[in-house]
């Protein structure tokens, strides 16, 4: 047994038997009890060979040398960079002093011995005849052989200690030396996964589950990771269903990431569960007395992928009776060949269904894969067709991969590589091939011929002996180099007689060199090669081939190949160096054209034989002709998307390797490939068509030397399912019944074999009690309708019936047999059952329902209709109407269903006797609009055609569009025209009128329903009308139409915009009918990307008056605009033309931005200003008014500002005309304002109406004559004009009422008022324009409050009027002289007459005859005194007092001596 472990696998303390799936231990016992390598049996070919058993790299474990014979020897297998072996690699022996040190003398005289041998096997080569030398025997031989192998061995050892010590040589990123294997385990069991990750520094490797990086401490006890000595494991414990997952270990160190994938998948117990399972039994499960019954459900269908794409196909499989842990063989087979697991190819059983998936996918992955399932009861299978389309080429134009690339020959110097022409050229003939070769374990690729072949075969050269390679092909055309096929197998370069001592290719893991060869008869030239013959000959090289001499037991036969030219016989030896050991030979470097002869010598170390009988003549050149071309193609319905070619194999085909073919609409003229991987028969389906069109086929040969011409074109096919005979039909019911016939209706099969149905034929038998007889047919020809009368019947005998219905495939089986009717004549009133209902354009929420009229009338004709409906799992009692008022017609639009229920129907006619017997129900119905649904489509052409039009997405090959009016079908092609073309189809009108009226719908035949309608009324007719007319006479549409405006220097340009048009448009420019052109006068400008059109004039004169028109012309499609410019209107803009071009070049000097204007400030400040422009430091301003200048403003300095002129208290002396001059050396310009009669109103009216809006609210005071009502203005101009108004009436003014202005104060004055004058008062400011009113309301609280005052104040004043006081005539101070008399008098006024009072020095004085007191006329108060002394001097007081109040009048009286005076003068 541990022959058959792999070698990969002995070193890991965790390998047990367990660790294998049962696919592998069934795969692995079955291969121990077959293979004619097992450990036992290679044990005793040893033994009779006497040859050396190398055991299993388990050997490595010694490190030192031992000249024990028995002693395991190490081999140096090939494997590629998936670990898989794939060869041997044996190294040539190089002694070295420095790496031979410490062998014993023993293995140095072996080496010596060896040594010896070589030297003298190179003498042989050479040619020369030697002496026989004394040898060891065979069974030495190969000990020297295996020690050699061991010393390499050694000295791999050193090179790997001296690595060591360079750190860079040693790093290097992780390699998976055993990769995690998938798992089936039942719920509640363990499971662990193992891995070897080798690499430097050592990685560090992360297990994954579906992405997600595992963490044992978040899942305590469900999770174990483990890693000793390179060895990594996952182990999960207590599976469950969530633990079906892809798991993921990762390797990353500081030279890359590496990761390896495995599933587990956990069965889930279908019996009762158990918390502690019994583990699976290993052994198989006994199936002693079962019968198993096998089935392949959820089927995978014909697949296309593309290269580079990963494909899964896979399939369900139920085997009953069901037995626990019972696993059957699933095989996978393509083009009926084993398929087994690689890296191309991985297979998984789930326990219930098989995958098998495509990792990457080249075209070799084409063909027909079939599923084998296996029990002890038999075997059931299921194949699908697998189509892989080339990718993309990286250059376009270039050809597909070349295919197939396999490896015919391997020598030690050559290997010829074959493949496959791929089936796309690429638009342009392959001239060749490139092969290319890889080194394996490097990524290396080196093209190995420089010119391409041709011959779909080459001899690589140059390769390196005992090293294995893999080889890819690229084929090149005029346009570029395509993509490199998928590579070879790997092989490795080595003479065929050593490869097959080698045992090792057959069984790679047994790492065991066997030899069987008997024991040499030494001594013995060998004789003459056998048969020698030229097996493959090109222009490129020659291969023979030959059977070693007659004699048994030669030792080391070998042989030389010699060659001459035909026609001499200087022969010469082609391998003069080295002779070759197998008894096959490929020869290069011949001249092509010219004829060669060959033999063969046999030589071993007793000497050269005696050469072979020469070959014929041999002329250099390609033996093998190009295939001639297929014959006849002829095609084959098969399914809606696949037809059946076979065709007559090509003629006299030589090494044919197959076929291509390919197809092409008719009509369209490209050709796609239908396989590209040849195939070797003469019949293929071709998969992958469109449903309903129509192809031509061809096909071309393949051989190694290249690809026929095509064969004829087949005739052209439609792409639709084959035909089969109808599904019987059912629903048989009466709808009329006479003495002796009756009329039978039936209901469409449900299967119509993919062709229309053409008729049915009914048949009858008598029912004699309750025994029927005979069937009888009752119609000859086929009938079309679904209905159909039965005549010579017997009347009242019984009948039964059975219908069949017939296509172009033949006739169906007959309906199940009716239910027993009696023919009995129908007398009833009332009208017969309605028949045929059809269900059509089901939606969510609405269905349409049709039926045909009753064949049985009743006494009365039918006049109406009656729809029922009801859920179709409601009880009948659930049944209820439709319509309330009898149908006309015999359709009707059912709506608001409810979406998603089933619903039946059923109808029933009236007549006058009444409502007759219902129709048969209907089938259920899902109110559901089916995905893809489409509606009828309204649409109007370019040409202005009225259509209708329909798609659908899910015909079959027979479906056809249907078009009714009136839901009936359309026969008369006089009013409309059908076109259908593929998924659509639409009606044309004819002659759009009023006939055309109606419901118009279109069905799909052999679809699950597809149907739509369009109503077509008078008001939709009208618009489709409008939009036709306007279809068939198209216009250009204008963004704007014509216009004009003004550009600088008073320039006209007339411009409109098209909304779009064309590179082709083209415009015509118009002026009074003449058509004019770019000239000096004219210029003109088409914007086709704004669709912007202009045209420019200098400046209009009087004989540009006119109309002016732009035509448009963009196709067919038409449009003009027009501008008239006559009268008035052309003055108005040739004066604003001229005005702007004046106003051109009056801006080249000085000039008014803004002319001269006024503005009213808030403080009734008039300002009169003007914008300026393009001034300078030398521009004056002068300003005048009425001619006179009253202001210069010199050296401005400003290029644009503001002139102002304030007018403080505007009043009419202000009135007149303004002026500004601007003035300097460039010119003049002057901007007048008018402020006379009207300009000087206009100016006054703002300022009334800023005086009118700074006034304050209407206010209300009192005063000793009444009431006043005042406002405050800002500023009071006597000109402003102001209207009192009382309840919205203008006051009348008297001496009662008064009105004034006191400052900024207007007032109005009543006086003495009473309770008349209550109500609202209003001023109004007059502003020429709508004026401005403040109100006061004086009423009320308002009104007493004033009142009263005004009591108040006029009693004030009153009391202030009469009171007493001293109105004037007396002095501040008298001065008189002694001895002269004072006299003074002053006026007294009072009412009533107050009384006087004279004080000195406050006291009170009478009059005497000194001072004399008198007050006359109650006015007058006078003082007099006849003669002042000094004692007169005082403060004198007159005292006025009645009962309004008192008043004094103070004087001071001083008397002087004169003598006093003149002395004071002195």
């Amino acid at each position: 047994m541990s022959g058959s472990i792999p070698f990969y696998q002995k070193h890991h303390l965790h390998y047990d038997r367990g660790y294998r799936s049962k696919e592998t231990q069934s795969k692995v016992s079955q291969y121990q009890a077959s293979s004619r390598y097992s450990a036992s049996g290679s044990a005793s070919a040893a033994t009779r060979s006497r040859g050396l058993n190398v055991s299993s790299h388990s050997g490595l474990k010694e490190s030192r040398l031992s000249p024990s014979p028995k002693r395991a020897k190490p081999t140096y297998l090939a494997v590629d960079k998936d670990n898989q072996i794939i060869g041997y690699v044996v190294p040539i022996f190089r002694g070295s002093q420095e790496f031979a040190t410490g062998l014993s003398d023993t293995e140095e005289a072996r080496v010596r011995d060896t040594a010896a041998y070589m030297a003298r096997r190179d003498l042989f080569t050479s040619g020369l005849e030697m002496e026989r030398s004394e040898l060891s025997s065979r069974k030495e031989t190969m000990r020297e052989s295996a020690e050699r192998i061991t010393l390499n061995k050694r000295i791999h050892e050193h090179e790997e200690h001296f690595k060591r010590m360079n750190e860079d040589s040693l790093m290097h990123a992780p390699e998976f030396v055993i990769k995690p294997r998938s798992h089936t385990v039942w719920e509640k069991q363990c499971v662990r996964l193992h891995c070897t990750v080798s690499g430097w520094p050592d990685p560090r490797v992360v297990w994954y589950k579906n992405n997600v990086a595992l963490d044992p401490l978040a899942n305590p006890g469900k999770y174990k990771i483990e890693s000793r000595y390179s060895v990594h494991s996952l182990e999960i414990n207590k599976c469950d269903f969530d633990d079906t997952a892809q798991y993921r270990v990762s390797a990353m160190n500081a030279q890359g990431e590496l990761s390896a994938f495995a599933s587990v998948v956990v069965k889930r117990f279908k019996g009762e569960i158990d918390e502690f399972l019994p583990a699976p039994r290993l052994g198989p499960v006994s199936e002693y007395g079962i019968t198993f019954q096998t089935h392949i459900v959820d089927k995978f269908g014909v697949s296309f992928g593309r290269e580079g794409e990963t494909m899964s196909l896979g399939c369900t499989v139920i085997i009953y009776p069901a037995l626990h842990r019972y696993q059957p063989e699933v095989e996978w087979y393509r083009d009926d060949v084993l398929l087994s697991p690689s890296k191309w190819t991985h297979m998984h059983w789930s326990g219930d269904r098989a995958t098998l998936t495509l990792t990457h996918l080249n075209k070799e992955d084409e063909g027909l894969y079939t599923l084998r399932v296996t029990t002890k009861s038999g075997y059931e299978t299921y194949s699908a067709y697998v189509f892989v389309r080339d990718a993309d080429a990286e250059v376009e134009g270039a050809p597909a991969a070349p295919l197939d690339v396999r490896c015919l020959d391997a020598n030690k110097d050559y290997i010829i590589v074959a493949w496959k022409q791929p089936a796309v050229d690429g638009g342009s003939s392959i001239l060749g091939y490139f092969v290319d070769r890889c080194e394996v374990g490097t990524t290396h690729w080196i093209q190995c011929n420089d010119t391409p072949v041709k011959f779909a075969r080459f001899p690589v050269t140059g390769l390196v002996e005992g090293r294995s390679y893999i080889f890819r092909v690229r084929a090149v055309n005029k346009s570029g180099i395509s993509r490199p096929s998928r590579v070879s197998e790997p092989v490795a370069a080595m003479d065929p007689a050593d490869r097959a001592r080698m045992r090792g290719t057959s069984a790679p893991w047994t790492g065991q060199i066997i030899v069987t060869e008997e024991e040499p008869a030494e001594g013995i030239v060998p004789g003459k090669p056998l048969d020698l013959q030229v097996t493959e000959a090109t222009k490129n090289y020659v291969v023979l081939s030959w059977k070693p001499p007659g004699e048994k037991g030669l030792e080391g036969v070998m042989y030389y190949v010699e060659k001459c030219v035909s026609g001499t016989d200087s022969w010469q030896r082609v391998n003069t160096e080295i002779p070759v050991k197998s008894p096959r030979f490929a020869l290069f470097d011949l001249a092509e054209g010219k004829a060669y002869r060959f033999r063969v010598r046999c030589c071993n170390s007793a000497g050269v034989g005696e050469p072979s009988d020469p070959t014929e003549a041999t002329t250099v050149g390609d033996k093998l002709d190009i295939p001639s071309a297929p014959g006849k193609v002829i095609p084959t319905r098969n399914t809606d998307t696949s037809v059946v070619v076979s065709w007559e194999a090509s003629r006299d085909a030589k090494e044919l390797v197959g076929y291509y073919i390919e197809g092409s609409i008719v009509g369209s003229n490209v050709w796609e490939p239908c396989n590209n991987k040849p195939v070797n028969v003469t019949r293929f389906i071709c998969h992958g068509l469109i449903t309903g069109e129509k192809y031509v086929f061809r096909v071309r040969a393949v051989n190694a030397a290249g690809i026929s011409q095509f064969s004829q074109e087949s005739e052209a096919v439609e792409v639709k399912a084959a035909i089969a005979s109808p599904a019987p039909p059912y629903g048989i019911t009466v709808l009329e019944c006479v003495r002796d016939s009756m009329v039978l209706a039936w209901k469409q099969p449900t299967f119509i074999g993919g062709a229309d149905i053409t008729g049915y034929f009914v048949d009858y038998r008598e029912v004699i009690d309750g025994v029927p007889g005979k069937w009888h047919e009752a119609n000859i020809k086929a009938v079309s309708e679904r209905a159909y009368r039965v005549s010579d019947l017997k009347e009242n005998k019984k009948y039964q019936f059975q219908v069949r219905a017939a296509n172009m495939a033949g006739v169906g089986i007959p309906s199940l047999p009716s239910n027993t009717f009696l023919c009995e004549e129908w007398t009833i009133a009332v009208p017969g059952p309605p028949y045929d209902l059809q269900i059509r354009e089901v939606r969510n929420d609405s269905l349409v329902l049709l039926w045909k009229p009753p064949v049985y009338q009743g006494r009365d004709p039918v006049n109406g209709f009656y729809v029922d409906i009801k859920e179709a799992d409601a009880p009948e009692e659930a049944w209820r109407g439709v319509n309330t008022k009898a149908l006309e017609k015999t359709y009707t639009k059912i709506k608001d269903l409810k979406e998603g229920e089933k619903y039946v129907f059923r109808v029933r006619a009236q007549n006058k006797a009444g409502v007759g017997k219902v129709s048969d129900v209907t089938e259920p119905v899902p109110a559901l609009t089916k995905p893809g649904t489409k509606e009828i489509v309204v649409d109007v052409d370019d040409d202005g055609v009225i259509s209708l039009n329909f798609e659908c997405g899910n015909m079959t090959p027979d479906s056809k569009f249907v078009w009714s009016k009136n839901y009936e079908e359309i026969t008369d092609t006089s009013r409309l025209s059908t076109e259908t073309k593929g998924t659509k189809s639409k009606v044309v009108f004819n002659r759009p009128g009023e006939e055309d009226i109606g419901v118009y719908s279109c069905l799909v035949t052999h679809t699950d329903g597809a149907s739509s309608s369009y109503t077509l009324s008078e008001e939709e007719l009208k618009r489709l009308l409008e939009i036709s007319h306007d279809h068939k006479f198209p216009i250009i549409p204008l963004k704007s139409d014509l216009a004009v405006e003004l550009l600088e220097k008073g320039r006209v340009r007339f411009w409109l915009q098209a909304e779009k048009i064309s590179n082709n448009g083209r415009v015509d420019y118009v002026f009074n009918d003449n058509v004019v052109s770019q000239g000096e006068k004219y210029k003109m400008n088409f914007d086709k990307n704004t669709g912007v059109i202009e045209m420019t004039m200098e400046s209009l004169t009087p004989a540009d008056e006119g109309t002016y028109t732009f035509q448009l012309q963009d196709g067919k499609a038409t449009n003009q605009s027009s501008l008239v410019l006559i009268g008035d209107v052309f003055k108005q803009l040739q004066k604003e033309s001229e005005f702007q071009r004046k106003e051109y070049f009056r801006k080249q000097g000085p000039h008014f931005i803004e002319y001269l204007s006024w503005e009213v400030t808030p403080e009734c400040c008039v300002v009169l200003k003007c914008k300026v422009g393009n001034m300078k430091k030398e521009t004056s301003a002068q300003w005048h008014k009425d001619r006179h200048q009253i202001k210069v403003d010199e050296h401005l300095g400003f290029a644009e500002g503001v002139l102002k002129l304030e007018i403080a208290q505007i009043s009419k002396k202000d009135a007149g005309v303004y002026e500004v001059i601007l003035k300097d050396d460039r010119g003049q310009d002057t901007s007048t304002l008018n402020l006379t009669d009207q300009g000087f109103k206009d100016l006054m009216n703002e300022v009334f109406s800023v005086i009118a809006n700074s006034s304050t609210p209407l206010k209300i005071t009192s005063t000793d004559e009444g009431i006043r009502l005042y406002t405050f203005v800002s500023y009071y101009n006597d000109l402003l004009q102001v209207t009192w108004h009382y309840k919205d009436s203008a006051i009348a003014f008297s001496d009662r009422i008064k009105s004034g202005v006191v400052g900024e104060q207007l007032w109005l004055q009543i006086k003495e008022p009473t309770e008349k004058d209550m109500g609202k008062y209003a001023i109004e400011f007059y502003d020429g324009k709508g004026g401005l009113r403040r109100t006061v309301d004086l009423s009320g609280q308002a009104f007493d409050d004033a009142f009263a005052e005004f009591q108040r104040l006029k009693a004030a004043a009153i009391a202030e009027r009469n009171r007493a006081r001293v109105a004037g005539g007396l002095p501040d101070v008298v001065t008189i002289q002694e001895g002269k008399a004072l006299n003074l008098t002053c006026n007294i006024s009072g009412n009533p007459v107050p009384e006087v009072t004279w004080l000195k020095n406050d006291r009170e004085i009478t009059s005497d005859e000194h001072c004399i007191l008198k007050f006359e006329s109650g006015k007058f108060a006078s003082f007099t005194i006849t003669g002042v002394n000094t004692s007169d001097s005082g403060k004198y007081s007159i005292l006025v007092k009645n009962k309004y109040g008192t008043e004094s009048g103070d004087f001071t009286v001083s008397v002087f001596i004169p003598e006093e005076a003149g002395s004071k003068k002195k």
